[in-house]
Parts: C-alpha cells; structure tokens; sequence
C-alpha cells in the first residue's frame, strides 16, 4: 500500500462521533478480515526483528486433572508461576511475542491514528505479558484474528496467545487453556434509542438481531432466539455497521463492547440489564500450561496496587467513561 493510502487508513480508524463514520472505519478495516476470513490477517508489527516460522517445542507434562467444567467452576485456570517451562522457552528463543488481538474495537483493540499504532485495554495486557516474558523493550507481532478464528490460530499454533475479550466458558475450555479472569461483562442488546426493543425478551420477536460468529452472544442467541432473526458477521464492529444501514434491527453482543459502540455512535444505546456473566481470559494452546501459569502470574502483578494498580489505571484511561462504577479486577480463582 502506498504511504497515502496507510495515513488514510489511519485516519478514518480515528474514534468518531457520527455513525457515517463509524461506517467508513468499518468499511476500511472489516475488508481484509472479510477476505481472509479462514485464517488470521496479517501481523501488525512493533520491534525490527522478521516473524519466525512457527516452532512447536516438546509436549509438555500435562496439567493436574481439574474438576468437571461447569458454570460455577469454569473460570478456574492454573495458579501463576514465574518458571519458563517449554511454551516461554519458545517464546523467548524466537526473540518475540505473537498475540491474535482486535483492531477495530473501540477502547479495546484499535487503532490509534495519533500513533499508527494498537491501542487499547486489551493491548495495554498485551505489553504487559510481553515486558514480563522479554523484558523492558519486547517484540510484539499482533495479528488480526476474528471472533471465530480465535480458536483456530491458537490450535494451530498460529498465535502464542489471544488478547481480544474471549469470554471463558467450559465448550471453549474443551478446544484451548484460559488464564484466570481479567475482565467481567455479561451479554446485553444494543439498538437505535428509538426502537421498541426493552431488552434480551420478546421484544425481539420478528426483528433482525446481529451478533459475531463464533461468539458468546450467538449462543445465547440460537438457545433463545425471542421469535428474532439471527444475523452473524466476522466481526462485532460489523454489526453496529449493519445497524445503522438498516440490515439489522439490533444487536447482541458483551456490555463492555456494546458500550465502546455507544461510544462511537450516540443514536443508540444499551437496552435492558446483562444477562449473563462474561469472564474475559487470556486464551492459550492447551498443551502451554507453563505459558498460563506464566501469564496468571503477570495477571497477579497486574492487578495488585489497588487503585493504582496497572489495571484500574488502564480502567480509567480506557473504560471508565463508558463502563463507569466498575471498583477492581475480578478476583484470580485457581484450579489447583
């Protein structure tokens, strides 16, 4: 792409106020996720050094054995430990960190057009594992993974990890490892201030609901659907696009993302309470449980300080304004 073409890619990723141009933003970003929607894009890169070719290091002994994966226990993970097993030898030998991350959620995962770089709560986390494992001055290679391709990237080792508000539930905990909570949000329904629609109820019934494939909300949607009509899109952002083009009537999808769109476009708002709990994780390979220890421990360090701590400062430069209220970070429950 010519430099003109990257400064306008830049600019229209800017946080906007209008929905026209929360629709270009869109527009600009969502096509290579459309295109290459069987597998990540391409990394974003911070650090000079080339991508090494993917390195699979011996299987590691297995993890204890955990209790049967339920509701109440299913954001269980590891306690944290500083030790490099064979997952953060990996890591540190190819001298740099990928993570599968979001670009193009606001406050979460976007990109920043004063920087031209990643910004957000989840790549604060990001550098956060990364300075932890390599030191003051990382490499990152963020690539763009969508909702449905979380999984994949990570079995496939195409990613070490993803940082992109993947709720942890047992059916996810089957397929890849989670780090202890990082985040709490819950399912909640977006559309225009002026529609009819009072909540997750059947105020939906004969409306277009939008929700990204592959994710919580489209569950909640299938078991459920309130007489509505399901729309799924690769990528959450999509939805709010759909909405404002008249495509969709509302939209499904976690409280904390529902509100950085609100952000973004001030015709709509969040409708009725959350109705489940969303326990945002760090997701990894499962055979990398040194890696989940390794990033619980980071987690421990993130978390503690009180109000000052790493992640209440992050809070309030990213997610306060929309999510107010919110006194801390969900407390570390282990497995072991």
């Amino acid at each position: 792409m010519r430099a003109r073409g990257l400064r306008n890619l830049r600019a229209v990723l800017a946080p906007v106020a209008s929905g026209m141009c929360v629709m270009a933003a869109a527009a600009a970003v969502l096509v290579p996720a459309l295109v290459h929607e069987t597998e990540p894009a391409g990394p974003v890169r911070h650090g000079a050094s080339a991508p090494a070719a993917p390195h699979r290091a011996p299987r590691p002994a297995a993890a204890p054995a955990a209790a049967k994966c339920t509701a109440q226990n299913a954001a269980e993970s590891l306690r944290p430990s500083s030790d490099d097993g064979a997952a953060v030898s990996r890591i540190k030998e190819k001298g740099q960190l990928v993570v599968g991350v979001d670009q193009n959620t606001y406050r979460w995962g976007y990109r920043d057009p004063a920087t031209g770089k990643l910004a957000g709560f989840d790549i604060d986390l990001v550098w956060a594992i990364a300075r932890d494992i390599l030191g003051p001055d990382p490499d990152v290679v963020f690539k763009a993974v969508p909702t449905a391709q979380r999984v994949p990237a990570l079995q496939r080792h195409t990613v070490d990890m993803v940082v992109r508000t993947m709720t942890i539930n047992c059916a996810r905990k089957a397929q890849v490892a989670f780090s202890t909570a990082y985040f709490q949000a819950g399912q909640q329904v977006l559309a225009p201030k002026a529609s009819k629609i009072k909540a997750f109820d059947d105020s939906l019934r004969g409306k277009r609901v939008c929700t990204a494939a592959g994710s919580t909300g489209e569950s909640e949607l299938r078991a459920q659907q309130h007489g509505a009509s399901v729309l799924t899109v690769p990528n959450q952002l999509d939805c709010l696009v759909r909405l404002q083009l008249g495509e969709a009537d509302a939209v499904l999808t976690d409280n904390a993302l529902a509100a950085a769109q609100a952000a973004q476009d001030p015709t709509v708002e969040l409708k009725g309470r959350p109705f489940t709990d969303e326990p945002y994780g760090v997701a990894m390979n499962q055979d990398d449980t040194d890696l989940v220890r390794r990033v619980n421990k980071v987690l421990d360090d993130y978390r503690d300080g009180g109000d000052d701590s790493p992640w209440m400062r992050s809070y309030r430069k990213w997610l306060r304004a929309d999510l107010p209220g919110i006194s801390g970070p969900p407390s570390p429950e282990y497995s072991d």
